[in-house]
């Protein structure tokens, strides 16, 4: 074989050896009876995925969910069945005051914030519920109005699962509604926790818990410190906290020239960790540490494609 000129004598050495190697690559020595015989390996990948059902994109998603982890592959796919899915934009309603309960709802991508109305007309923020979290699930145990409100932080997917269909799997495996019961105390306790600091705390030490609580859900590690894996406004800071936004404003503003934070472009980074816990008399947080699974949409393109 001799080099075209456009390609020059640098790249050919390698691009001449291409179709060897696609050739290895292909082609294995299998025994099928008896006999050893040359197959190619993407025919059997192929023929493997062929033969796979295609997955809808909710059963993925409920599968992911660390409630739900102890389910046979039947009943995931029963309660899939019942199970509906809706995309939200940012700023989107998921439902709002004096609506029924009606089922538990999942966050399969984005993340949903719970939020309340003061008679004043201000938003508080309750809780953030990320992907792979569910909410609602008191519906589970009674049908209640809902007393707040919900939105998409961001844009959103959530699988909906029928209260019927809920109520039938904690019967099924009760360890789940043990997981359901943690949930809820967690829950609660971070609550009752924000409410004694915006009880007894200044606005300068409730904003240096709310950073500590946002480091043991979304730290992440990095040379200078500790980044905030998720972007909030000086405004929605102030929500949480039960404060206003030219509070937050200062105080972040004083925090970062006591060099103890940096803000960048709505992000958040924890530089001195120790001293920021030290300052509200607390041990610095345990740092939650999360594994994202593959994402269900390449899963079923790659069956999707093989099957063609």
């Amino acid at each position: 074989m001799h080099c075209p000129a456009f390609l020059g004598e640098t790249y050919w050495p390698f691009i001449q050896y291409i179709p060897m190697l696609v050739r290895v690559f292909e082609t294995s020595i299998i025994r099928v009876n008896g006999l050893y015989q040359p197959v190619s390996i993407c025919h059997h990948i192929w023929e493997h995925l062929r033969k796979r059902p295609i997955m809808p994109d909710s059963f993925w998603f409920i599968k992911n969910c660390n409630i739900f982890s102890q389910m046979s592959s039947e009943d995931l796919q029963w309660v899939e069945g019942h199970s509906r899915m809706r995309k939200l934009k940012r700023g989107e309603p998921v439902y709002l005051p004096n609506h029924q309960t009606d089922g538990v709802l999942l966050v399969a991508e984005g993340r949903v914030k719970i939020c309340h109305i003061t008679p004043e007309g201000k938003q508080s923020i309750l809780n953030f519920i990320d992907q792979n979290e569910i909410f609602g699930e008191l519906s589970i145990f009674d049908t209640v109005e809902r007393e707040e409100y919900a939105e998409a932080a961001e844009n959103t997917t959530l699988v909906w699962i029928p209260k019927a269909a809920m109520q039938a799997v904690v019967r099924k495996y009760p360890d789940i509604a043990f997981r359901f019961t943690k949930v809820i105390g967690l829950r609660r306790q971070r609550i009752e926790r924000r409410l004694r600091n915006l009880l007894f705390r200044s606005n300068r030490e409730r904003v240096i818990h709310l950073l500590l609580e946002l480091v043991e859900k979304y730290g992440r590690p990095t040379d200078l410190g500790m980044d905030l894996n998720i972007r909030l406004s000086h405004q929605e800071m102030a929500g949480i906290i039960g404060s206003t936004r030219e509070t937050v404003t200062v105080v972040l503003g004083q925090l970062q020239s006591e060099g103890l934070i940096k803000i960048a472009r709505r992000r958040i980074s924890i530089l001195d960790l120790v001293n920021l816990a030290g300052e509200v008399n607390e041990r610095p947080p345990n740092i939650q540490r999360s594994v994202q699974p593959p994402q269900p949409q390449l899963l079923n393109r790659m069956v999707a494609v093989q099957g063609n």
